[in-house]
């Protein structure tokens, strides 16, 4: 129970929808999770209405990526992948990539994103290491990649494409959406504070 008198707070009305202008994107992959990740994460910082284009680009990394460096370079060349097909015409070209890390003899997910933006720019995070069960692992090493390896394990079918190993491990707790969804907002940390952020001389953030 409150029993004092609250300030009045006068908030300015809220634009029409059909008043914002569009922010268009395009993410290199046709991931359904990655894309509702993209989508839910714009459209709640940015507001609606956001246009996503989903376009299959090379990562330049293997299929199944191992260790931060290379996975982080497969998120970083779909990210500039997917800028380069809107021709100057998006916000964002962004890239997701999800791999593997090998630490102190155990084996982790790791996941890495990267935003690009016009003129060099990138924005990037990456984490989400959770521990993998030693059957996992097990069929890692034999050569499945980690949806597969999932599948096999758990008794589902196409995990990559749906909650994947974190959500199978976390009991849907946590869903591989929902991890993309923070390494996305971590990404545009550059973005949304530029003030921290200065540019090199050349307006370009190395890879």
């Amino acid at each position: 129970h409150i029993d004092f008198p609250l300030p009045l707070v006068i908030l300015p009305p809220m634009s029409h929808e059909a008043e914002r202008p569009t922010l268009h994107v395009i993410v290199g992959s046709t991931n359904p999770v990655k894309l509702a990740a993209v989508r839910a994460v714009l459209e709640r910082i940015y507001g609606p209405p956001v246009q996503i284009r989903a376009v299959a680009v090379p990562s330049g990394v293997p299929a199944q990526p191992w260790g931060d460096a290379e996975t982080r370079a497969g998120a970083v060349n779909r990210a500039r992948a997917a800028l380069a097909l809107g021709n100057g015409a998006v916000a964002f070209g962004i890239g997701l990539e999800g791999g593997l890390l090998r630490v102190a003899g155990e084996v982790y997910t790791s996941a890495w994103c990267a935003v690009a933006r016009a003129g060099g720019q990138l924005g990037i995070a990456g984490g989400e290491n959770m521990q993998l069960p030693p059957a996992v692992v097990a069929a890692l090493e034999a050569g499945l990649e980690l949806g597969h390896a999932i599948d096999c394990v758990t008794g589902t079918h196409n995990s990559k494409h749906k909650d994947g190993a974190i959500g199978a491990f976390t009991g849907g707790f946590i869903t591989r959406q929902t991890a993309y969804e923070h390494l996305l907002t971590l990404a545009l940390a550059r973005f949304l504070s530029p003030e921290h952020y200065p540019e090199r001389a050349s307006g370009e953030y190395d890879a």
